[in-house]
């Protein structure tokens, strides 16, 4: 398959929009054609254009990329990525297409009108271009009938899931001509450059996710309606309870857009009539009357819910379905979903959930039962096996566990027990298999072939690092409760934490040590990450506030003194320690990136030291060393410090989170020779590679001394903007007295700027800093409010 480095767009609304940004996000040259306005706008007739001015022809597809740039959440990684689109036609430009490697289609669901389309990109395609379509369900061997055997051996389905930069479901569909050459090369590019997920779906209705997911809502809907619960009960059990996004059921619906449930429910009853389960897709009335009074989820300001200030104050309402009108959110209560709330790991929750006794268990049951029978007797018509279902759900509609994988949670013969109990029928196939994955004697990981039969291998990308799998395969060298360290191979090693939320606790900090040594006299170096839902959200709050609540200020500080140790191990080890963060790096997380001898991140990567949020300040060394950092960019461009200090301290004193890898080289926390990952299934395998590229030559640090303080008056300068903030009311005396205290550690202490300071220094200022924050009572509820309700106390 030729390379691709350019590709064009066709369809400049909110999805073809969207997908041309991320395209842009991986760097490719990005073409985006819409249609040619019928009519000019009032501003185009009061500037006096003409139908025939190329601005107002390429008015539609410059509204789109425009809009892109103040969409919410962002499309760009960055916002100067949008100069890689370039805006046009679909009159005027259709002739460029000869130059583009891929065309994608993304136009209105309306087979004539894509086919219309087709009829006239024809005789601008290139040979060997890939084209494909965007569409959420229609039959991709109706569209290719139109189409020349030549082209159809290059055309697919590639269905992006909104929103595209953050959805990593992408679904390929081959028509019955398609080269399987295309559909490797193209899952291979798709999944190496735009880092999503693949699966391969048959041409069927809806497809995968879609058919799976809506079929959960639409009998969610049925169960909640037999039951008397209200939307808001459903979503309590439908969401984290059950391994399934905080969305859950009814803000997922209000996220997709109401109207655009109905319409793949509708697609879904029209185009299934073989279905044994068709009526399940008949949309409830109340909806169709939802729709007719505007109510149309978030893109109305109200669906399922809607927030309105009540006495000053936000407040969420429910639509309450029975009587036609919203009420106020309650936040129900059930014992079953308390039972897991603290519980992360996904296949314990929905055992525990459907175990219970209570009404919310009671519809996790029904609503799970039928969903997953629904899915088993959906192979093979809309998949050929369960990784591929699994996989879309997950990837799809953020399940932390996929439909199969549940069946395994619950117990496949518990399951069929229990059904059969209810009077329900169940696939036969499901008396006849133990569970759907396993590890063999040798630690592969195997998944069961529902046609053949038998267990076959789990497929792994080449390339691919999985830690679990590695785990079962005797590659652990020393483990504790809250992390291991493994070998990778080839000399290199891997930190890898599983505590709760990967937050770090003593044994980890042990653990890093270790690693660090068996690397230097084994090895060519470590990498430090790990596969779960986030790299870390920062150090384990629990033992600091139970130490607080004691006074115990000596524990405190040797608990600090462990974490400096740590981290600086990570920093002056003989080989070279590579961090390899994902989703969240928050806090000591973020500390224990930035002492990495190299960062290799996720384009995902949510990085930030955010200590404040919780009264203190980054004492793992974070502080410190963006006060290095400044000073090393003011020596590097002979400049004064000020404005370096002044950009890190607003970071830490704001607790500002980078909205993805992209923005942290800005931010001074990856550095040149930094990578980024697009594809989350190679980045431990990437970093893997940047340690063996780095330990060809590798030259370890030594501690830092005689660095010029940026010094006193520059903290001042800190600190008289924050005297002036609190003045006009823009900041608590608490929130001053805090950026005091991080002022003077990061610009070096109370000395005069040029002053020769040591790392070492740097390190005991933010100990007595973290001290002196740690004895303030105001602290202490914001820990305690942190640990209460996961979120930082805003005053």
């Amino acid at each position: 398959m030729r390379q691709i480095n350019r590709v064009a767009v066709l369809g400049a609304g909110v999805m073809g929009a969207t997908i041309a940004a991320h395209l842009a996000n991986a760097a490719l040259d990005v073409l985006l054609l819409d249609m040619v306005p019928r009519e000019l706008s009032g501003d185009e007739q009061a500037a006096d254009l003409t139908l025939d001015s190329p601005q107002v022809r390429n008015r539609i597809a410059r509204t789109g990329l425009e809009g892109l740039l103040t969409m919410k959440p962002a499309p760009f990684y960055l916002k100067e990525y949008a100069s890689q689109i370039e805006v046009g036609n679909f009159d005027d430009d259709l002739s460029r297409l000869k130059e583009y490697d891929w065309v994608i289609e993304v136009v209105v669901e309306h087979l004539p009108i894509k086919q219309s389309l087709f009829g006239k990109l024809l005789p601008h395609l290139a040979p060997g271009t890939i084209l494909s379509t965007n569409t959420s369900g229609l039959s991709v061997n109706a569209m290719a009938e139109g189409l020349p055997l030549e082209v159809r051996k290059n055309f697919l389905v590639t269905h992006f899931f909104n929103p595209p930069r953050y959805m990593r479901l992408l679904e390929i569909v081959p028509c019955r001509e398609t080269d399987p050459a295309v559909i490797k090369g193209m899952a291979d590019f798709i999944s190496r450059r735009l880092g999503k997920g693949i699966v391969y779906a048959k041409d069927t209705p809806n497809f995968i996710a879609n058919r799976i997911g809506v079929y959960a809502i639409y009998k969610g809907i049925e169960h909640m309606m037999a039951m008397g619960m209200t939307v808001e009960e459903v979503d309590a059990v439908a969401g984290p309870a059950t391994a399934r996004p905080k969305s859950a059921a009814f803000r997922t619906a209000d996220l997709v857009g109401i109207d655009t449930l109905i319409h793949v429910g509708n697609n879904s009853y029209q185009q299934l009539p073989e279905d044994d389960e068709r009526e399940v897709f008949k949309v409830p009335d109340f909806m169709t009357q939802m729709v007719d009074k505007g109510l149309l989820g978030n893109k109305s300001k109200g669906g399922f819910y809607r927030k309105e200030q009540v006495d000053g104050k936000r407040q969420i309402f429910y639509y309450d379905y029975t009587r036609g009108e919203f009420a106020p959110a309650v936040k129900p209560k059930f014992a079953s979903l308390a039972a897991v709330k603290l519980i992360d790991d996904p296949v314990q929750k929905v055992k525990m959930v459907v175990d219970g006794q209570d009404k919310a268990a009671e519809y996790a049951w029904k609503n799970l039962r039928d969903t997953l029978i629904y899915t088993v007797k959906r192979i093979p018509e809309i998949a050929d096996d369960v990784i591929n279902i699994d996989n879309a759900m997950k990837w799809g509609f953020n399940w932390e566990i996929g439909p199969f994988e549940m069946l395994d949670a619950i117990g496949v013969a518990n399951f069929v027990k229990r059904a059969a109990s209810d009077g329900v029928a169940v696939p036969e196939i499901l008396r006849k298999v133990e569970r759907f994955y396993r590890f063999n004697e040798s630690g592969q990981r195997e998944y069961f072939d529902l046609q053949a039969g038998e267990y076959r291998p789990l497929p792994l990308k080449a390339g691919q690092i999985n830690l679990q799998v590695l785990k079962k395969s005797g590659a652990v060298v020393e483990k504790s409760a809250g992390c291991t360290t493994l070998d990778l191979g080839d000399g290199v090693f891997a930190l890898e934490f599983h505590s709760k939320m990967n937050a770090l606790s003593g044994d980890i900090l042990a653990m890093t040590h270790k690693a660090i040594r068996r690397a230097e006299t084994e090895g060519a170096g470590l990498v430090i990450g790990n596969q779960g839902v986030n790299f870390s959200v920062g150090a384990n709050l629990m033992l600091l506030a139970v130490a607080m609540a004691e006074g115990a200020y000596e524990d405190i500080d040797m608990m600090v003194r462990a974490f400096q140790k740590a981290t600086m191990a990570i920093k002056y080890a003989k080989v070279p320690v590579v961090a390899a963060p994902h989703q969240m790096a928050l806090g000591g997380g973020c500390e224990f990136c930035l002492h990495a001898a190299a960062i290799n991140a996720y384009a995902e990567t949510y990085m930030g030291l955010v200590e404040i949020g919780v009264g203190l300040l980054p004492a793992g060394g974070g502080t410190k060393e963006m006060c290095l950092r400044a000073v090393a960019l003011a020596g590097k461009y002979g400049t004064d410090v000020s404005p370096f200090i002044f950009k890190h301290f607003q970071q830490i004193g704001m607790a500002k989170v980078s909205m993805g890898a992209a923005e942290l080289p800005g931010m001074g926390y990856m550095r040149e020779g930094d990578g980024i990952s697009m594809d989350l299934d190679r980045l431990i395998a990437d970093a893997k590679q940047k340690v063996l590229a780095l330990a060809v030559n590798y030259r370890p640090k030594r501690p830092l001394a005689n660095l010029p303080a940026p010094g006193r008056s520059v903290a001042a300068s800190i600190k008289s903007q924050l005297w002036n903030m609190q003045m006009g009311g823009f900041a608590t005396a608490y929130e001053a007295e805090m950026g005091g205290v991080i002022a003077s550690i990061i610009c070096g202490g109370d000395v005069p700027a040029g002053t020769p300071i040591s790392e070492d220094y740097l390190l005991q200022l933010e100990r007595e800093g973290f001290l002196r924050l740690c004895g303030n009572r105001k602290t202490a509820e914001r820990i305690q409010h942190m640990l209460k309700t996961g979120k930082p106390l805003r005053n």
